[in-house]
């Protein structure tokens, strides 16, 4: 069952959760919604990681994610509420690296009733060094060690799903069938998506792929791509005059026919590069938040992601 809480100390953290939780699924009841009796309480980083919790929580977990819609989620900053809600929460899904505020909160709250995704796979090296120090000003943001975009590739995240099931059975033992059963369900869907991938892509006349960020690098290692990034693993720098002429030079010895700009943040970096290149645009979405209103989830997402890239690769 979940994690049982002194009801005196939990008083304080369940007022301040009340107020500032953000849910970002349409699974999740509203913000000032208290965790409903019985139900075991997740709180997840981001979409991804939401998204997973609900489909292997399933009716058991109530999710509460950190991150509101149509929130870039690197910009997190946390409120005390949200902290408040990180300590009090039984389990804390989270990809460290992504958010250095939730790494934080996680860190301080709830280091023994977390699940670190990062840390259950294979991951890539941060991308090289993307811009000059003008792009930002001479400032340069936090970076992990590591490449922390594993969610876009499916194989990785069916490692992470049943992973998720086995800490979620421990910390409800009397539910612990039902937590693993969904969780090999959604390993097999992810399995599909990454099988409808590998052969999507096998034939294609093209393998670069111009990015507005450096976030497909898991997509790109997977499955034989390569990425060109036009910001590094933070979305909001854009490119200086010394990088945009550098790019618009690579995509011509490429033979790139587009540059993908992406969903939550602004397209104006991809489109003064493909206005210098001659080429189109598209938009390939790294799912890190979904839209508000929009009725589509990771698996979708990610199909579409598909059909985007075969025509801009020429696959056959």
């Amino acid at each position: 069952m979940p994690r049982l809480r002194d009801p005196l100390r939990a008083l304080p953290a369940a007022a301040l959760a009340l107020a500032g939780l953000a849910a970002g699924l349409t699974g999740c009841a509203g913000a000032d919604a208290d965790v409903p009796p019985g139900k075991t309480a997740v709180v997840a980083s981001f979409y991804p990681m939401a998204w997973l919790a609900e489909r292997v929580g399933g009716d058991d977990v109530f999710v509460r994610t950190l991150t509101k819609p149509g929130m870039e989620p690197h910009d997190l900053e946390l409120t005390a509420r949200q902290v408040a809600g990180v300590e009090d929460a039984d389990l804390a899904v989270y990809v460290a690296g992504v958010q250095p505020a939730v790494d934080d909160a996680v860190r301080k709250h709830a280091k023994g009733r977390s699940l670190d995704a990062a840390s259950l796979v294979r991951t890539l090296p941060p991308p090289g060094e993307t811009d000059d120090a003008e792009a930002h000003d001479g400032v340069r943001h936090r970076e992990a060690p590591y490449d922390p975009h594993i969610w876009l590739d499916p194989s990785r995240m069916a490692a992470v799903a049943t992973a998720l099931g086995e800490r979620l059975a421990a910390a409800d033992p009397g539910r612990a069938p039902g937590y693993r059963r969904r969780a090999e369900a959604t390993a097999g869907e992810l399995t599909g998506l990454d099988r409808a991938f590998r052969d999507g892509l096998k034939t294609c006349a093209r393998r670069d792929v111009i990015t507005a960020h450096a976030a497909f690098g898991y997509l790109a290692d997977r499955y034989g791509l390569r990425q060109i990034p036009v910001s590094g693993v933070d979305p909001s720098g854009g490119p200086s005059p010394k990088r945009l002429a550098g790019l618009t030079r690579l995509v011509s010895a490429t033979g790139a026919t587009t540059v993908f700009s992406e969903t939550l943040v602004s397209p104006k970096a991809a489109e003064a590069l493909a206005r210098e290149a001659g080429v189109r645009t598209a938009v390939l979405d790294p799912v890190e938040g979904i839209e508000d209103g929009s009725s589509g989830d990771y698996l979708t997402i990610m199909r579409e992601n598909l059909r985007t890239l075969r025509p801009a690769l020429e696959c056959s």
